[in-house]
């Protein structure tokens, strides 16, 4: 059951980490790639939680939000296969910060093309944050070990 766990973990952790890898090769000094494609989404992202919830999200540059999700990613995924909940609990940090922004689907019409592609993405992520939080879960679960205390013997004289 170990190795079979420790595979599961592997597997499922090799989704972050190649996916960080790929982000930190093609990061370069303003972001690369993921953040061009980030910036507008995240401006989108704080225009609509500043119109609902009146809270004015912080103006930062975007290539720091793309170095973390690396890694919170790499970190995350190393951690994660070693079976912490330090390294699920980064994951998940990432998981819930960048999905929402990614993954806009509430700001398209239904009947759009691009409105199915996001949901679809979004609830996929949401599949990944329920996994992690079910190992996280499980972890806390189960009984911590404990050592046996040798019994100590009444000495007689």
């Amino acid at each position: 059951m170990g190795f079979v766990s420790f595979v599961g973990r592997v597997l499922f952790a090799l989704a972050f980490l190649l996916s960080a890898w790929q982000e930190f090769n093609e990061l370069g000094d303003d972001g690369g790639p993921a953040a061009k494609a980030l910036k507008p989404k995240f401006d989108v992202f704080s225009k609509t939680v500043s119109a609902h919830t009146g809270v004015q999200v912080p103006k930062f540059d975007i290539k720091y939000l793309v170095a973390a999700s690396i890694a919170f990613k790499g970190v995350g995924g190393i951690l994660f296969t070693l079976g912490t909940s330090i390294g699920a609990y980064l994951l998940v940090l990432q998981q819930l910060i960048v999905t929402p922004i990614l993954y806009d689907f509430y700001n398209y019409d239904t009947e759009q093309k691009e409105f199915g592609i996001h949901f679809t993405k979004f609830t996929q992520n949401l599949a990944l944050l329920g996994a992690l939080f079910f190992f996280i879960g499980m972890k806390n679960s189960m009984p911590k070990r404990r050592l046996k205390k040798k019994v100590s013997k009444t000495k007689t004289y």
